[in-house]
């Protein structure tokens, strides 16, 4: 889960008034898609400035730059209490940054955590047209259905790995609940994009307490005071900081129990888009960039390799059910692809360690200093040719 700044509520009927802008004209299209984009300045007390505020149905490529606001790192694209699509780690100065998204007609919400006015309204006219039934379009449909599967999977294996925690630590079993973290936490690395966007019913996205993600996968570095300790984190540092296991930390693993379950009912029946998987892929390895590389996702257990992999294995597997499809639309980019995720697996074999918790090397102190820049070399030649694929899926026919 990646760092957000605590949220406060919005309300849903306000937010357009609230924050409207001047009316702008239509975005324009360009490649099969509407062109969107999205400046963050530090003006005003910070700004999420919209270039088009409304687009045509259809494919829609936002294109968000962090020109210089530093309390902004991140947006999202929302639809009541659904995340269509985000960017993160949006700091000043680094490069454009763009996402994929086919929208039908109705009231959406751009929400920039941190700016003055953090939700920008923005509409979507018309109805998104199907697309015609092709050869390339029956592979894609054939890769999302799959796909589909595969996230259901691994929220079922979440749910029963999740248990299985909870059991250790109502055993009072501290080195069997270790091994049980470990086992658990890579089912929601590899989906996370996936099913990070379901809150609660009844409350707001943007609030943490009804946040799914924020109770299930919160960590130290975005501790909402309001809200407090829950999820996966607050179990690992009872075990791995205090070493032991207290009330509290049973009624954290029982919690953690519940909230996955729930998660489970609101994600079942998940219907992808080829741009989802796309969007998701990427999302993963800006995971493994700004959490795993750094440690701060394992802050206390150090098993941040084991995540690591599980991003990486979650990227590929949605870059998987994309690539027969891909291999028509751009057969040169869909081999690139290819071969660095294989370059990056390889890379991952020398950390193994079948002895360590995880089966991975423990990523202390030590091995980042002297390997964080190695690591991240290898992600960032994945990440380029691997952005390029949301708006080449979204589009064609």
């Amino acid at each position: 889960m990646s760092p957000r700044a605590r949220r406060r509520a919005i309300p849903l009927l306000a937010a357009t008034a609230l924050f409207a802008q001047p009316a702008l004209a239509d975005a324009p299209t360009n490649n099969g898609a509407a062109q969107v984009a999205i400046t963050l300045t530090g003006e005003n007390g910070g700004a999420c400035v919209l270039d088009h505020d409304s687009a045509a149905a259809g494919p829609i490529t936002f294109t968000v730059t962090n020109e210089s606001a530093p309390a902004i790192s991140e947006l999202e694209l929302l639809s009541d209490s659904r995340i269509l699509g985000e960017k993160e780690n949006l700091a000043p100065g680094l490069p454009a940054s763009s996402f994929t998204v086919t929208l039908d007609g109705g009231d959406y919400r751009i929400y920039c955590p941190g700016a003055a006015e953090d939700t920008v309204a923005f509409t979507v006219t018309g109805e998104s047209k199907q697309r015609a039934q092709s050869a390339i379009g029956d592979l894609l449909d054939e890769g999302t259905a799959g796909y589909a599967n595969y996230v259901e999977g691994m929220v079922g294996a979440m749910v029963t790995a999740s248990e299985r925690l909870a059991a250790k630590v109502d055993e009072g079993d501290v080195e069997g609940a270790k091994a049980a973290y470990a086992q658990a936490r890579p089912f929601y690395e590899r989906i996370e994009p996936d099913v990070e966007g379901f809150v609660l019913p009844g409350t707001d996205p943007t609030d943490n307490s009804g946040n799914l993600d924020y109770l299930i996968d919160m960590r130290a570095s975005n501790l909402d005071p309001a809200v407090g300790w829950h999820g996966f984190h607050a179990v690992e540092r009872d075990l791995f900081e205090k070493g032991e296991i207290t009330d509290e930390t049973k009624a954290y693993a029982a919690e953690l129990v519940k909230n996955v379950k729930m998660l489970a009912d609101l994600s079942g029946g998940i219907e992808y888009r080829p741009e989802d998987l796309a969007n998701g892929a990427a999302a993963l390895l800006e995971e493994v960039q700004s959490g795993k590389i750094s440690g701060e996702e394992e802050a206390y257990s150090h098993i941040d390799l084991v995540d690591f992999a599980a991003n990486i294995e979650g990227a590929h597997q949605a870059f998987a059910f994309l690539e027969p499809g891909l291999k028509r639309i751009d057969p040169d980019v869909a081999e690139t692809i290819a071969q660095r995720f294989a370059d990056v697996q390889t890379m991952l074999e020398d950390y193994r360690d079948p002895d360590a918790l995880g089966g991975y090397k423990i990523y202390d102190a030590e091995l980042r200093k002297s390997d964080a820049v190695k690591l991240s070399r290898a992600i960032q030649m994945l990440q380029e040719p691997l952005s390029r694929i949301a708006e080449k899926v979204a589009t064609a026919s």
